[in-house]
């Protein structure tokens, strides 16, 4: 399944694709595909960048506890 998409470029850019033989579509998706795995990567790193901030003064036992947590509510759900 596709959507179309529109965008404006500049005549001259155009021109020259065609010129070349460059597939415009493939093009755009293949860079829209990388723009949407470097903004995922970005979320991630801030998501862990926080988690690692909120985890950093917890002691052993504290981390014992919550990973037991976690466990017990994985065997459940």
């Amino acid at each position: 399944m596709s959507t179309v998409l529109s965008v404006r470029v500049r005549k001259e850019l155009k021109r020259e694709a065609e010129q070349l033989g460059i597939n415009v579509r493939e093009v755009v998706e293949k860079a829209l595909e990388e723009a949407i795995r470097e903004a995922r990567r970005k979320q991630l790193l801030e998501a862990l960048e926080e988690m690692r901030e909120q985890l950093q003064g917890l002691s052993k036992e504290e981390w014992i506890r919550i990973i037991r947590e976690e466990r017990s509510r994985a065997h459940i759900a």
